[in-house]
């Protein structure tokens, strides 16, 4: 089960990583009201749907006054999103996210997934954020950092340590960096994620981690524990053939 990036952010910053102030909206109206109480110059619509390369389809914009960001909520609210991912046909946008600009040094890229081969938790780190991480494996593979945590003895300070040697993080922002992955990998296991995706994790020119987007995946085997995620669930998002299969007990 996928859930929107907005409430990929809450569950994130419900256990401690870092991500940039913002909020949903229904209505164009509600997203400059949601602006002018953040507060700041510049900000970001965030158009919300199941499906990768948002920005390449003009569902992430960068505005700079309350009209612009009125103007980009209307063009996309109510109106199907084409994305790489969702075919010629696209998604329809329900909700805009709108989140304060962020001051980009470097970006990153971090994952957890199941590795089944290895029948363990993977971490995925490259320097290369920002970018289909399948073009980083194609291009230059020797930029991922893959590294696996034996369920029995689970996360370890090595682990963390290592994967920020791999994303060439020093001194505070390796500590931050050691922390952000504690907290991931006890959200991947506590809530039976399949897959945690930070694309990028970003170093701000502050000095500072933050998850700039995010992307988290459930194993629907393990809905029955979790009433909390199984809530979060958009059928409109879902192949009406599939949710119908769900509801018979089918998969």
């Amino acid at each position: 089960m996928n859930i929107h990036e907005y409430q990929a952010k809450t569950l994130l910053k419900d256990y401690g990583a870092p991500v940039a102030d913002g909020r949903v909206a229904d209505t164009p109206q509600e997203a400059a009201a949601i602006a002018r109480e953040l507060g700041g110059q510049t900000f970001v619509v965030k158009a919300q749907i199941h499906a990768g390369g948002r920005g390449k389809g003009g569902g992430i914009k960068l505005v700079k006054t309350l009209q612009e960001l009125h103007a980009e909520a209307d063009r996309m609210l109510g109106k199907p999103l084409i994305t790489p991912q969702t075919g010629p046909k696209g998604r329809t946008v329900r909700r805009v996210y709108v989140v304060k600009d962020t001051t980009i040094a470097r970006e990153l890229y971090l994952s957890l997934l199941v590795d089944r081969g290895s029948g363990r938790v993977a971490f995925v780190a490259s320097t290369e954020g920002g970018v289909d991480i399948e073009a980083v494996a194609a291009n230059t593979p020797e930029k991922i950092a893959t590294l696996t945590v034996d369920p029995a003895s689970g996360l370890s300070a090595f682990h963390a340590r290592i994967i920020a040697s791999a994303l060439k993080l020093e001194g505070p922002l390796a500590k931050q960096c050691e922390k952000l992955v504690t907290s991931l990998y006890r959200l991947f296991v506590e809530k039976d994620a399949s897959l945690i995706e930070i694309n990028p994790l970003v170093v701000t020119k502050e000095g500072n981690l933050l998850c700039l987007d995010a992307k988290i995946a459930f194993d629907d085997n393990a809905l029955f524990r979790h009433k909390d995620i199984a809530a979060l669930r958009d059928l409109g998002e879902e192949d009406p053939a599939e949710v119908e299969a769900s509801q018979l007990g089918l998969s």
